[in-house]
């Protein structure tokens, strides 16, 4: 069981809340839990996407970010590396940071950010149950897939507004 820290619209904890994974739909209006994104570009120019594992929503897709949900007294840097970690491997010292925004439909706070590493692109770690693929692909073919193909809009968005794609 997962539980999570609640925040108000202004990204301030409620102090004395707390919410359990699983109980989404039992959020009140005006209460979001922190999620961090994490997009992840080489040094040599391209991005990693991974493929979404068939038993999750969304099965087969492709996404342009590592992340998940922060556990309860992470701040969003202590998520995004924890996640980052988890889901590829990379052990990133330094990100940084692109967006914040409160999604309603999700109840659901997003930090996304950037990690950009010289890892070795063959040591990418797939996390059991999240991903079942890997590649790592050039701003170019990120901007051009279709949207039944990728699922981070957002992601394909800020590759294109900063790749002059």
């Amino acid at each position: 069981m997962e539980i999570w820290d609640a925040y108000n619209s202004d990204f301030e904890k409620i102090d004395g809340m707390t919410l359990i994974r699983g109980e989404e739909g039992q959020i009140p209006d005006g209460v979001y839990h922190l999620v961090c994104h994490i997009l992840v570009k080489h040094h040599d120019g391209t991005f990693l996407i991974m493929q979404r594992d068939l038993r999750k929503p969304y099965p087969g897709m492709w996404e342009a970010t590592a992340g998940g949900s922060a556990l309860k007294g992470e701040t969003p840097l202590e998520c995004a590396f924890r996640e980052l970690r988890e889901e590829t491997g990379i052990n990133a010292s330094e990100l940084t940071e692109i967006k914040r925004f409160a999604w309603d439909p999700t109840h659901s706070y997003y930090v996304e950010y950037l990690c950009e590493t010289e890892c070795d692109k063959e040591s990418i770690l797939l996390q059991e149950g999240e991903t079942i693929a890997y590649r790592w692909v050039e701003a170019d073919e990120i901007c051009h897939m279709k949207s039944d193909e990728l699922l981070s809009e957002r992601m394909r968005q800020y590759i294109s507004k900063n790749s002059g794609k």
